[in-house]
């Protein structure tokens, strides 16, 4: 679980850092201001409806289930499973697609309900979110393709598709502008031309696993039914955080021009270690829970439960202590430049603030909702989510005035909080999870670690502040970080959490064998 862990760590990091380099571009290109409002707007929403739909509610009803049929049914059966899958949500997301370019306008006047107050911002919205919606269909069906390639053990292969769309992004930015009216356009149609690229990859990658997926014609059979049962009551459950991010978003559009800007990026900076270990954690964890569940070994599933949380404590905590300390740096750094400007920089990096706090909540909530959905249970979440998404609309109403582009991110940090707790506790109180005293030490001596950290890193900023010029200001930020790790990993070897010297023999015993 490591391994595959590491595999699509490794891969979703990458994609990150490629879609750090598209949000430079398109800071640089549009700032912040109502141009970049409008493009992101356009692009949340075929966004919110890919991660529901597709990685989100679907993927936490499909895998179990595919991976349950693969075990006792065989390969042939679980294909038959998938493409009978695949043809439903084909034809359920080309009706959702064409009603969504038909009422846009309309969509529009919910989501974005500022954008009224500016005609030209909201007539912009509707042109690109018509433009970037059909990446829906594309991206949710090749959500299906990766789970399948999840189910057959092909973490890589899946996780390296999703580079595609940063990959496309950045193509469509810098060499398709001319040949539109704005960047706004050209960013849009990257999106959606991204989609049909991530989905053709998948396709050629499941043929090549012998495993190919042409959809069948829609029918609902009694396995597709229980398919449709776990999913619906799953839209909420695992699709709390993006529901509360469209909440920040129509907040945001109420908030002066550029606000939705300047939480869009710093969720961008914050995405980095909430996508690399949410999206591991929670990619490989729920196959293996179920493999461990249906072979009734449930001290394996405890097991497996408490290692990913145990992953992702240890690789998050110095993440939330690094982003509180450096977050004005950071945004300086990655996006002050072009359009915009450093002031904006340091707005956002409130924002970034904002979010951190709440960062290892929204990764435990990836770690913890497969422990209900291997078990078949996507109810549960569902009451969880509801109260949840109340609880951040009134949050957010509250914070709106007096913490403005703040009060939407700490929100949503505030939330993911409780979400946690909730989760906890109904898993406590069905014995679905059982913590061991070792990950509770694991965890008190990494957040020591991690707040020592934290505390050096402020101590060195007051001493060597961030210089003027770019290239030092570069060097100063990689030294800051690397200087961090080296402490973090000093810190975790003298508590005894990680044996540096066992990691230097692993590694040199992986070199050789390779080299062998």
């Amino acid at each position: 679980m490591l391994r595959n862990f590491l595999t699509v760590g490794g891969w979703t990091m990458l994609s990150r850092i490629l879609g750090l380099i598209r949000d430079q571009l398109l800071a640089a290109f549009m700032g912040a201001g109502p141009l970049q409002d409008a493009y992101q707007v356009a692009f949340r929403l075929p966004n919110m409806f890919r991660r529901l739909f597709g990685e989100g509610a679907f993927n936490a009803a499909f895998v179990p289930m595919f991976s349950k049929v693969m075990v006792q049914d065989g390969r042939d059966e679980a294909r038959l499973f998938a493409r009978r899958a695949l043809g439903v949500m084909l034809a359920w997301l080309v009706f959702l697609c064409v009603l969504g370019e038909v009422f846009m306008p309309q969509v529009l006047r919910v989501i974005a309900p500022g954008f009224l107050q500016n005609g030209d911002r909201y007539d912009l919205a509707v042109s690109l979110s018509r433009i970037t919606f059909p990446y829906l269909v594309m991206i949710c069906a090749a959500a299906l393709l990766a789970g399948v390639l999840n189910g057959l053990h092909r973490f890589g292969v899946a996780s390296a598709a999703y580079l595609a769309f940063n990959v496309v992004g950045i193509l469509a930015i810098v060499g398709a502008s001319p040949f539109f009216p704005s960047v706004a356009y050209a960013a849009a149609w990257g999106v959606t031309a991204s989609g049909v690229v991530q989905l053709g990859l998948l396709a050629w990658a499941c043929e090549k696993a012998e495993f190919g997926l042409m959809p069948l014609w829609p029918q609902l059979t009694p396995r597709i039914r229980l398919l449709l049962r776990r999913m619906v009551p799953g839209l909420i459950g695992s699709g709390v955080g993006q529901i509360n991010l469209t909440v920040d978003t129509i907040i945001g559009t109420l908030l002066p021009a550029g606000s939705v800007s300047l939480m869009y990026f710093a969720d961008r900076i914050n995405q980095l270690p909430l996508g690399v270990l949410g999206a591991a954690a929670g990619t490989t964890l729920l196959p293996v829970l179920t493999r461990h569940l249906s072979a009734g070994d449930i001290q394996g599933a405890h097991t497996a439960q408490n290692r990913s949380i145990e992953y992702v404590v240890l690789l998050t905590l110095p993440a939330v202590a690094g982003l509180l300390v450096l977050a004005g740096p950071i945004m300086i750094v990655l996006f002050g430049h072009g359009s915009f400007t450093e002031h904006d920089a340091l707005l956002s990096a409130q924002s970034l603030r904002a979010y951190a706090v709440g960062l290892p909540a929204f990764i435990l909530v990836k770690v913890l909702s497969p422990a209900f959905f291997a078990r078949g249970d996507t109810r549960t979440p569902v009451y969880v989510g509801v109260g949840v998404l109340v609880l951040n609309f009134i949050l957010n109403l509250l914070f709106m005035k007096p913490l403005a582009h703040m009060g939407p991110p700490l929100a949503s940090s505030v939330t993911a909080c409780v979400n946690v707790a909730f989760l906890v506790v109904l898993l406590l109180r069905k014995n679905a999870l059982l913590v061991y005293g070792s990950t509770l030490s694991h965890m008190g001596r990494v957040g020591v670690a991690a707040l020592l950290m934290g505390l050096g890193l402020l101590g060195l900023e007051s001493f060597v502040s961030l210089p003027a010029i770019f290239v030092t200001r570069a060097l100063w930020l990689v030294g800051m970080v690397v200087g961090g790790a080296v402490f973090y990993a000093a810190l975790l070897h003298a508590l005894g959490v990680v044996n540096l010297s066992d990691v230097v023999v692993r590694i040199r015993g992986r070199l050789r064998r390779k080299v062998g």
